[in-house]
């Protein structure tokens, strides 16, 4: 229908037919109609751009029914595959990493694991920065394979070693700046063992009894001052199978002096060794030893 027929047919004809309807023409036209067809085409455009959108999010971000990209949801939990990145916070209840790779947590500055109470309280804290590792609890211990015996704890009050074996290979060993209390002391095999205390005295005390041993070597004791062999209760006594002359002075105290008086050091007839007193007026009292092709 063209525009003049539109106007003819919306104008009133006064020759029509007496008892015939009047006719309506229904419909959009002119710039009505341009919108609306302008408006479908824009919509149309709208819900392809929309679709192709869409599409490209759920490929790009790998969206499956199990879950986005390297995320997976499963009956046991969360499952993450590759390399993730957390910006915020991660609360969970365990972590865990698949049995063919190992579990690998990265950061820029430092990784903080924090543990707390149910009242929101630190109870635990283990940081590894780029210059140390540092970890804040009661009590820490470190544990063999198998979870049963405790290889090395530390607390407040003491430090325990449980392994059987502790080396020390720096080259200065190592210091201890009080007392140290251990059942047994001894050296890498084919090495030597020294203790030293360069500018105070060293102390070996036992309630039953003090034993150095030399089991292929020798046994050297050196002073630069007096040495001096103290027996409160005992005697002094010596084992050997050979003894060599040395021109020197062993002092002793009163009480020994007069046990070792006329007394025999030997182990065999070949090799007799004679104690003899040089001086009784002074306290502690002197005296020489010689060997049998020595003897005065």
């Amino acid at each position: 229908m063209t525009q003049e027929q539109y106007i003819l047919a919306s104008q009133p004809n006064p020759l029509q037919r007496p008892g015939c309807a009047t006719v309506y023409p229904v419909g959009i036209y002119g710039w009505r109609k341009r919108c609306l067809y302008f408006f479908i085409l824009l919509l149309l455009v709208t819900m392809i751009v929309n679709l192709a959108l869409t599409i490209w999010i759920l490929k790009v971000m790998n969206f499956t029914v199990d879950g986005m990209g390297n995320l997976r949801v499963t009956k046991e939990g969360i499952r993450l595959e590759g390399v993730s990145e957390f910006l915020l916070p991660l609360y969970v209840k365990e972590i865990k990493s698949r049995r063919d790779s190992p579990l690998v947590l990265q950061s820029d500055r430092n990784v903080t694991v924090n543990a707390r109470n149910n009242l929101g309280q630190l109870t635990g804290q283990l940081t590894v920065g780029s210059e140390m590792v540092e970890a804040q609890c009661q009590r820490f211990e470190v544990r063999s394979t198998d979870g049963e015996r405790v290889l090395f704890s530390a607390d407040e009050e003491e430090i325990s070693i449980g392994t059987d074996k502790l080396r020390v290979t720096g080259n200065e060993g190592v210091v201890f700046s009080h007392s140290l209390e251990t059942p047994h002391v001894r050296a890498e095999p084919f090495q030597d063992l020294k203790l030293e205390s360069p500018t105070r005295t060293l102390t070996l005390e036992a309630p039953k009894g003090v034993e150095v041993n030399a089991g292929v070597g020798e046994f050297k004791a050196s002073c630069r001052k007096d040495l001096t062999l103290e027996s409160s209760e005992g005697e002094v006594s010596t084992v050997y199978e050979k003894l060599l002359y040395v021109e020197k002075y062993v002092t002793l105290d009163h009480k020994t002096s007069l046990k070792l008086l006329g007394y025999i050091f030997s182990n065999s007839q070949k090799n007799i060794v004679r104690v003899k007193i040089i001086d009784f007026s002074f306290m502690p009292k002197i005296i020489r030893i010689f060997s049998k092709d020595h003897v005065p």
